[in-house]
């Protein structure tokens, strides 16, 4: 179980023992994304003008003119969330403005692998290369053994090569005014499921930490044992990495979880190691301090998560630096699609949902719908159209990055909420696929939303032209009970099952397949296909292009909102009250009712309750066995 310390009850380190004990400020960041400039978001169902590298600068310097040696550390993925991930091969800026702000470590985060090998490899060199402050990069668990003996890929080796030009290692001891802090990074296993282009091999997250630590205390004179880990924190505390690893290795004294995005209030605590996080974007910069015990311990003495709003004053020169690197997009990136950074697409008067509802709340939101419907969009309108339909267009939840303010639309803002990958053209931003489904395999999909998705959030799908009705107390892999394709004028279309049907997804999604099989065990599997029903092998063949160049997810929706009716006659599209509502694309049946509970059963059903079956025969048959001894081993003892 979580153990969740409130922090006006720890602070019990009496004033005598403080007076002489080592104290030590920390302040952190994780899964920044991309976002070095303040951005405008939902947040708690309002508006908001959030974070910004200027102003988590000006918080920073604000704790260094307290205590100098304040330590300031990073959790992973600065990188995939913004247009400055453009550049992010050949300006580096995400790591060298952590540098800037005097970011003391970071690690790898699964992100940092989306531009592939060779992306990883040119922007580690750049940024070596720069000149600049850089903070250390640490990961403990990379299996360079394994792959060496196994011989390396041509990705492999240019990773070893850009750690080596980088200096990534597996952990750097650094002096904080009168402490030694040893500082371990990790890879966790979640992020490595969530990194299809990753070439490297990693070894097991807490075992790696375990021989790290005993290497650190073997050779190293350090008060305190620090973890940067792209692992994370979840709800099921048996699933939750970063808790495990603190279980595991007692000897950490903190770790830094980063990759779920977590918002923790107060830490995690198990046994003498704590666990903190922040939450995404920097949006929040973490603070804390930690007092060393009389058995060498340490005790957290205060923590706080601050809000990155916009009453914290930007530092001008943090800025400046910023928007130097901002000044490259235009030119180097946007300007191959036709766009400005602060082109505006549209006006925007709909309340859209949140990035974190589409994983959070299970039902429809009209942001999947608005981006659902802009893939086909795009493909049905592109110049050298193939005049094939597009029947059904999926997003899933874990390739939206933000939602849309009310107001004016621009590129930007587009890009961002859609803002993961590259493509097989080294272009970034991932394409869109177009891929082959049966109608019985549509209904698959159906309920790999309604059954495995609670399991897999970022599974969640959302679609244009395949419309559910789901009743989440069904039992599981039986949870959908109607499955439809909309005629796209609200008319129903029944599926055939050996039907073949058009879908259009993003490259990411089709890569993802194999996780979603995994987390069903197999049970729920999709066989992507041509045309002719011939399975698809390489996703990359089945990119789609116009004029011979990647048709990009992002691009997609802005050429969507691009194309909506100017309704106010100001010249600029405006948003369609269409979003403002569902459409029945995704219904929950939250019904109880015995008959509901059970209607329509499909083939799972009969599996699963054959299952059950044979459990329950297999215990009466343990029951009557154990009975049966027993009442042998009474008779012989009546007998004597």
């Amino acid at each position: 179980m979580l153990c969740l310390t409130t922090f006006a009850g720890t602070q019990t380190v009496s004033a005598e023992t403080a007076d002489s004990a080592k104290q030590v400020d920390i302040v952190f960041t994780h899964d920044t994304h991309s976002h070095l400039n303040t951005f405008t978001t939902i947040v708690d169902e309002a508006e908001k003008e959030v974070g910004g590298f200027a102003r988590i600068n000006t918080l920073i310097q604000e704790q260094k003119a307290k205590n100098p040696d304040t330590l300031v550390i990073d959790g992973g993925d600065f990188s995939m969330g913004t247009l400055i991930q453009t550049v992010f091969e050949t300006q580096a800026a995400e790591i060298r403005m952590l540098g800037y702000m005097g970011c003391d470590v970071t690690t790898l985060g699964n992100h940092e692998f989306d531009y592939r090998s060779k992306g990883l490899a040119n922007m580690l060199n750049s940024a070596a290369e720069s000149g600049d402050d850089l903070p250390a990069m640490v990961v403990c668990n990379v299996d360079w053994e394994s792959m060496e003996a196994a011989g390396l890929s041509e990705g492999q080796q240019l990773i070893r090569d850009a750690f080596d030009e980088y200096g990534v290692s597996d952990y750097v001891v650094l002096e904080k005014g009168d402490t030694d802090i040893a500082v371990v990074g990790v890879f966790g296993k979640d992020a490595l499921a969530c990194a299809p282009t990753c070439e490297l091999l990693f070894k097991d997250p807490i075992e790696a930490v375990k021989e790290t630590v005993e290497e650190i205390r073997e050779n190293e004179d350090v008060d305190m044992i620090v973890c940067v880990s792209h692992s994370g924190t979840w709800e099921d505390e048996s699933k939750s990495e970063d808790e495990n690893l603190a279980k595991a290795v007692p000897d950490l004294d903190l770790i830094l979880s980063g990759h779920t995005h977590t918002t923790l209030e107060e830490p995690i605590v198990h046994g003498d190691t704590y666990v903190v996080s922040c939450g995404e974007y920097g949006k929040n910069l973490g603070e804390l301090s930690m007092t060393q015990k009389a058995d060498g311990r340490w005790e957290m003495t205060s923590y706080e998560i601050v809000p990155v709003t916009t009453d914290i004053d930007q530092d001008a020169e943090t800025q400046n630096a910023i928007d130097q690197f901002m000044d490259t997009v235009d030119t180097d990136y946007l300007a191959q699609f036709g766009y400005t950074k602060d082109q505006v697409l549209a006006e925007n008067d709909v309340d859209f949902s949140t990035q974190k509802d589409l994983e959070n709340i299970h039902e429809e939101h009209n942001l999947g719908d608005i981006m659902s419907d802009a893939y086909v969009y795009a493909v049905e309108n592109a110049a050298d159209f193939d005049g094939v339909p597009v029947d059904v267009a999926v997003v899933p939840s874990g390739t939206v990055r933000d939602t849309y303010a009310k107001g004016d639309i621009t590129v930007e803002q587009v890009f961002n909420s859609f803002s993961l990958g590259i493509g097989a053209d080294g272009v970034p931003g991932y394409p869109l696929i177009s891929v082959y489904l049966t109608g019985k395999e549509l209904k698959t999909a159906a309920e790999i939303d309604a059954s495995v998705s609670d399991f897999m959030t970022t599974a969640r799908l959302y679609s244009s032209g395949l419309n559910f009705t789901y009743n989440p107390n069904r039992m599981i892999l039986n949870k959908v009970t109607d499955v439809y394709l909309d005629d796209g004028n609200g008319g129903r279309i029944e599926l055939e099952d050996d039907k073949l049907y058009r879908v259009v997804a993003d490259l990411y999604s089709g890569q993802m397949l194999s996780a979603v099989t995994d987390m069903s065990y197999g049970l729920l599997s999709l066989v992507p296909k041509y045309a002719d029903g011939t399975p698809i092998e390489d996703f990359e063949d089945v990119i789609i292009t116009e004029n011979g160049k990647e048709l990009k997810a992002w691009d997609a929706i802005a050429r969507y909102m691009e194309s909506f009716e100017d309704t106010d006659g100001d010249g600029i599209a405006n948003v369609p009250e269409y979003y403002s509502t569902d459409h029945d694309r995704k219904v929950v049946d939250d019904s109880r009712n015995i008959v509901d509970l059970v209607k329509n059963p499909n083939k799972f059903t009969g599996i699963i309750v054959g299952v059950i079956a044979v459990l329950i025969l297999l215990v009466i048959f343990i029951i009557l066995l154990i009975k049966k001894i027993v009442k042998k081993v009474k008779s012989r003892k009546m007998k004597k």
